[in-house]
C-alpha cells in the first residue's frame, strides 16, 4: 500500500473550489428523508445548543465543532470512495441555504464556491456527475425540472431537495442564518484520507467497515439486555427471537432497526425532550436519538428492569411492537382502506407518525383494539396537519417536535374511550382552525399541500359515490401522465377586465382554491389558452376525474349515485356556463363543506 494521508477538515475546506468525481459503479445517491431528517435535526441541533439570540457572527468562532466522520478520497481524479450520500446531502443543504441567502440579498460568493466552480474554463458542479447535472442546475437557478423517470438518483436528489424545504427550521432562517452558515461551513469537519491509488482508497473503506470491530447500538443494546438475562436457555431463546425480528426490519430499510427502537423508546419510555431555547440541556428524547443503548442501561429504573425477567419482558415487548411497526410500515406505502389515513400522513412526510401511532398501544390489546387505537390517531394525525397547514403554520420535524412529543407522552396507554376523548379535545381546544381554508391560495408554501387537499376531496367524493379512490394516482408525480393542478380560470386578466377591479384581485381569485382542480397532465397542457366553454368539456372526459366534471352539466344527467350523493351530503354542487369571480366564491364554499366533512370532530367519536 502507498502512501495514505489523513488529516481534518472543515466543509469548506473539503468543497471550495474543489472538484470531486464519483466512479459509475457508486454513482447512486440513496438517501431517503428519513436521513436528510436526521442530518438537518443533528445539526441544527448542534448548532442550536450553541447559539445564543442576539450573537454577532464572530462569536460562531467560539461555537462548539461538530465531527461528521470521515471521507476515503483516490487519485489525481478526486474520486469518492467513501463519502458521497453525506457530501451530496450537504451540497443540498448548501443549495438551499443559498437561495435563503439571495433571498436576503446577502453576500454569498462563499457558499457558491462550496458548490459549483470553474476549472479549465468549465463550470460545473463540485460533485461532479453527468446525470444530476440538469436537475442540480434547476434547483440552483430555482426553476422546475421535470424528472424523467430514469434516474433514481436524480429523484432522490429532487425529493431531498424538497424535503430540506419542509423541514429546515423556520427559527434559524429568520433569527440566525447568517450565523448557521458560518456555523456550518466553519465547524462542521471530515476526517479526510486520500491515497495515491484507488485500490488502496478500496482497502482503507474495507478495513474501515467490514473488521467486524464497531458494534452498531442495537447489537450494543441487545447485549446489554441479554447479559442480564441470568438462564442460558433463556438468553438463547432470546437472542434468536431478536436477531430474527432485526432481519425483518432491515428487509425495509438497513438502519430500520434503529429507527424502530428509537420510535419504540420514545413512543412508550422517554418523558422529556429539550426545550426550544439555546443552551437547552438535551433530554430523554434526544439522548434517545444520539444513544438509545446508554439511555435505556442509564434509566433502567426508570424502565422497571430490574431483574432477569424483566428484561426477558422488554425483549418481548421489543417483538410485539417491532411486529406492529412493520405492519405500520407497510400500511403507510400501501393504500389500505381499513388505514387509509395512516397512508395520507406519510405521503406528506409527517415522519412523528411512528411514536404516535405506537404511542396507546398496550402489550395486552387485541386486534380490535390495536386497529381502533391506529385508526384514530391517525385520524387525528390527519386533522393536525391540515389544521396547520391550512393557518400556513409548518409540519416540519423540527417546528412540531416537541408538541407531538407532549401528545405522545398523554395519549401513552390510554383505552379507547380516553384516547377518543382526549384527542376530540386538543381539536377543540386547538388555536388553528379550518375555517380559513376559502382563502387557501396557491402559493410556495401550500404548493405542495394543494395537490393533497384536492385529491382528498375529489376521493371523498370517489368513496361517497361507490367510485374507486385514485389519491394514488393523484398524488403521483412520477407517473407517465401524472395530474396537474389546473386554474379554471386561464391566466388572461384582459378577458376579465369587466368582472375583477384590478389584475391583482384576478390573480389572487384565480389562485384560490375555488378555481382550482386536478387533471391528467395530457389534458392540462392542452387547455392552457382555451376558455371555460371549451375547458367545461374536457373536464367531463373520461380521463378527468368527478371534481372537475361537476362543473359541467353532463355530469348531473344519468349519474344516480352522484345525484343521490349530492342530496343525502346536502353539499351545494352546481354545474357552470360560464365561471367568474362569482362562481369561484360558490366553488370554494363547496370545497369548504366538503372539507369540514373529511376533517368533522365528529370522526373521532367511537
Amino acid at each position: 500500500m502507498k502512501k495514505i494521508d489523513g488529516s481534518p477538515k472543515s466543509l469548506k475546506q473539503l468543497l471550495l473550489n474543489t472538484k470531486y468525481t464519483i466512479h459509475y459503479y457508486q454513482r447512486e445517491y440513496r438517501w431517503g428523508r428519513k436521513q436528510i431528517e436526521e442530518l438537518i435535526d443533528d445539526l441544527t441541533s448542534e448548532f442550536l445548543n450553541n447559539y445564543i439570540s442576539g450573537d454577532s457572527r464572530e462569536k460562531v468562532m467560539d461555537y462548539g465543532a461538530y465531527f461528521m466522520g470521515s471521507v476515503v478520497l483516490a487519485g489525481r481524479e478526486n474520486a469518492i470512495i467513501d463519502g458521497q450520500q453525506r457530501l451530496t446531502s450537504l451540497t443540498l443543504l448548501l443549495l438551499f441555504l443559498r437561495t435563503k441567502m439571495k433571498e436576503n440579498g446577502q453576500n454569498y460568493s462563499t457558499v457558491d464556491g462550496m458548490i459549483y466552480s470553474e476549472a479549465f474554463g468549465k463550470k460545473s458542479f463540485n460533485i461532479n456527475v453527468d446525470e444530476r447535472e440538469d436537475v442540480l442546475n434547476a434547483i440552483y437557478n430555482n426553476i422546475d425540472y421535470k424528472y424523467d423517470g430514469k434516474n433514481e438518483s436524480v429523484k432522490n436528489i429532487m425529493n431531498r431537495y424538497s424535503d430540506i424545504n419542509e423541514i429546515f427550521p423556520a427559527e434559524i432562517i429568520e433569527n440566525s442564518l447568517m450565523n448557521f452558515i458560518d456555523w456550518i461551513i466553519e465547524k462542521v469537519f471530515f476526517i479526510e484520507i486520500v491515497a495515491t491509488e484507488e485500490q488502496d482508497a478500496h482497502k482503507v473503506f474495507v478495513s474501515m467497515n467490514d473488521r467486524g470491530l464497531s458494534l452498531t447500538p442495537t447489537e450494543m443494546l441487545k447485549g446489554y439486555l441479554l447479559s442480564e438475562i441470568s438462564n442460558d436457555e433463556s438468553r438463547e431463546k432470546y437472542n434468536d427471537l431478536w436477531k430474527e425480528q432485526i432481519v425483518l426490519l432491515k428487509e425495509i430499510d438497513k438502519s430500520e432497526d434503529e429507527t424502530f427502537i428509537k420510535h419504540w423508546l420514545r413512543a412508550k419510555y422517554a418523558e422529556t425532550i429539550r426545550e426550544t431555547k439555546a443552551n437547552a440541556i438535551p433530554m430523554d428524547f434526544d439522548n434517545i436519538g444520539s444513544g438509545f443503548h446508554k439511555w435505556v442501561r442509564e434509566n433502567k429504573n426508570k424502565m422497571s428492569l430490574h431483574f432477569s425477567t424483566d428484561f426477558e419482558k422488554l425483549i418481548e415487548e421489543f417483538i410485539f411492537y417491532s411486529k406492529l411497526y412493520i405492519k405500520i410500515k407497510h400500511y403507510e406505502t400501501n393504500l389500505n382502506e381499513n388505514y387509509k389515513y395512516i397512508y395520507y400522513n406519510a405521503q406528506l412526510g409527517f415522519t412523528l407518525q411512528m411514536q404516535l401511532l405506537l404511542a396507546p398501544i398496550n402489550l395486552n390489546d387485541n386486534d380490535e383494539i390495536i386497529n381502533k387505537k391506529l385508526d384514530l390517531v391517525s385520524k387525528y394525525i390527519d386533522m393536525y396537519i391540515y389544521s396547520r397547514v391550512i393557518n400556513y403554520r409548518s409540519c416540519d420535524y423540527n417546528t412540531v417536535k416537541n408538541r407531538v412529543f407532549r401528545i405522545t407522552n398523554e395519549i401513552r396507554g390510554l383505552n379507547i374511550k380516553e384516547l377518543s376523548n382526549i384527542l376530540i379535545e386538543y381539536v377543540n381546544t386547538s388555536e388553528q382552525k379550518i375555517d380559513n381554508f376559502i382563502y387557501w391560495e396557491v402559493n410556495g408554501f401550500t404548493k405542495k399541500y394543494i395537490r393533497h387537499i384536492l385529491a382528498r376531496i375529489t376521493s371523498y367524493i370517489e368513496e361517497s359515490t361507490d367510485m374507486p379512490n385514485n389519491y394514488m394516482n393523484y398524488i403521483d408525480i412520477y407517473s407517465k401522465n401524472p395530474f396537474e393542478v389546473e386554474h379554471i380560470t386561464c391566466d388572461h386578466f384582459e378577458w376579465f377586465q369587466d368582472v375583477y377591479t384590478s389584475e391583482q384581485e384576478f390573480n389572487s381569485f384565480r389562485n384560490n382554491i375555488g378555481d382550482l382542480v386536478l387533471l391528467p397532465k395530457s389534458i392540462n397542457a392542452s387547455l392552457n389558452d382555451e376558455k371555460y366553454s371549451y375547458k367545461v368539456n374536457k373536464y367531463c372526459s373520461n380521463e378527468g376525474n368527478i371534481l372537475a366534471a361537476s362543473l359541467g352539466k353532463i355530469t348531473y344527467q344519468n349519474n344516480p349515485r352522484f345525484i343521490k350523493f349530492i342530496n343525502d351530503s346536502n353539499l351545494p354542487f352546481e354545474y357552470y356556463e360560464s365561471f367568474g369571480k362569482q362562481e369561484i366564491i360558490k366553488r370554494r364554499e363547496l370545497y369548504k363543506r366538503i372539507v369540514d366533512k373529511i376533517w368533522s370532530v365528529d370522526n373521532l367519536r367511537i
